[in-house]
């Protein structure tokens, strides 16, 4: 990608900056999106090398593309910088942990006995310590507590939970149902469980046939917004080619997770731009790929079996609007549409403020930019009331349960699958 072509089309209106998640938290014209494209273009053109700082900077961004959902010329900052961060990788390598982590995400296997001892994601995926320097903040900072909540491994993961196919009993020989597989996402897979569970309970309800392909490797996501795109080549061309081998067999591959749900349908896209066979392989797929929420909403009758319920739950519920989930493919009506069934729903001030997370490098090596980012957004959830705060992707909750943490908040998070499958097991109301 040439960053020229994109850096040269920016006007300078500004729109972007009071939405940047990064700017927001360290307010310097430099870590802002317009920012980030003249330092692009000074790159592209030799007028600025790739040192150590420059990396700094490009590393700071959080990928949350609220940029790009305001910026009048629909400039795409998220896929430049994802695209200068190869060209770091290139030239500084990736640190130990980050390199056996992406390891793991290409060997399932090991990754399974990895788990099993349940360190994996303590060592290798996120790296525990202390407030960084490297960029100093114009006000003052909370000293970061050293109990940092880290979800753990289960010693089940959900796809060694299940045999490949679980086939419901027919009622009648001629009777059609959907056969849907289901795309896990590592979280979900290894600490998560639970999602993967009430997924398969609402399924179940829906008399659909499912299908949990075993052979499913990482979407790629962690190390695409890394920059480590043999990894992400790896992982990518492995998932398309194994979806091609089922795909004519389904109705649907369906993902409770906005993260991994994004990468498969629109960052793919974005990445085999230089590979057009392999893109146009992946359109081919596309559209039998959606979110949990999307197709149970879409092409069920699971909305009107909730209604049917008439039941409504005691616990009041506000939703966090995951960014590659709204933002990235216009998903928010469906999660809504269908907890309202059966859950009171108080909304935030801002549910599409992106929580902090920020990917692997922001949680490990600037936690104390993914920290900042999210003490607001803690406290936003804790202002509206709820109970509970539910989001369709285990990133924003593994960030927003460690923010909750830190504001001492007795609000729990729930992916909206495990709220629904709860919705179900309830009596119905006469």
């Amino acid at each position: 990608m040439i960053f020229t072509d994109v850096s040269d089309e920016c006007i300078k209106c500004g729109k972007c900056i009071p939405t940047c998640t990064i700017h927001n938290v360290n307010a310097d014209e430099v870590t802002s999106p317009r920012g980030f494209l003249d330092l692009l273009g000074a790159y592209q053109k030799g007028d600025l090398e790739l040192d150590k700082n420059a990396k700094d900077i490009f590393e700071s961004c959080f990928l949350c593309t609220a940029c790009t959902e305001i910026c009048p010329n629909d400039l795409p900052v998220d896929m430049v910088i994802e695209q200068v961060r190869n060209d770091i990788r290139k030239k500084y390598g990736l640190a130990w942990y980050k390199r056996a982590f992406f390891f793991l995400l290409r060997h399932r296997k090991i990754m399974d006995f990895m788990a099993k001892m349940g360190y994996v994601f303590q060592t290798c995926g996120f790296k525990i310590q202390e407030k960084q320097e490297s960029m100093k903040p114009r006000f003052s900072l909370p000293i970061i507590k050293k109990d940092r909540f880290l979800p753990s491994a289960k010693s089940k993961t959900f796809l060694n939970s299940y045999p490949e196919n679980i086939n419901e009993k027919r009622k009648t020989k001629n009777e059609k149902r959907k056969r849907v597989a289901i795309f896990i996402g590592c979280l979900a897979n290894y600490t998560y469980t639970n999602i993967g569970n009430s997924l398969v309970e609402i399924l179940k309800s829906l008399n659909c046939d499912i299908f949990i392909p075993k052979k499913q490797l990482c979407c790629g996501a962690p190390a695409y917004f890394t920059g480590d795109f043999d990894t992400v080549d790896y992982l990518a061309k492995h998932n398309i080619e194994y979806f091609e081998s089922f795909i004519d067999e389904v109705d649907a591959i369906i993902i409770p997770e906005a993260t991994c749900s994004a990468m498969l349908k629109n960052d793919y896209l974005h990445y085999f731009h230089d590979q057009p066979k392999w893109q146009e392989r992946v359109k081919k797929l596309n559209g039998k790929i959606f979110m949990a929420t999307q197709w149970l909403e879409k092409e069920t009758n699971l909305s009107e079996i909730l209604e049917k319920k008439n039941k409504k739950m005691s616990q009041i519920v506000t939703y966090h609007d995951p960014c590659h989930a709204k933002k990235m493919q216009g998903i928010y009506k469906e999660p809504r549409n269908l907890i309202g069934k059966n859950y009171t729903i108080k909304e935030m001030d801002d549910p599409d403020k992106c929580c902090g997370f920020g990917g692997v490098t922001m949680q490990s090596e600037k936690f104390d930019l993914a920290f900042r980012a999210g003490l607001p957004k803690a406290a936003m959830i804790d202002e509206s009331g709820a109970d509970i705060v539910s989001a369709e992707c285990s990133a924003c909750r593994m960030q927003i349960t460690n923010s909750l943490h830190y504001n001492d908040s007795k609000v729990i998070f729930k992916n909206p699958i495990e709220l629904i499958a709860n919705a179900l097991k309830e009596k119905e109301t006469d």
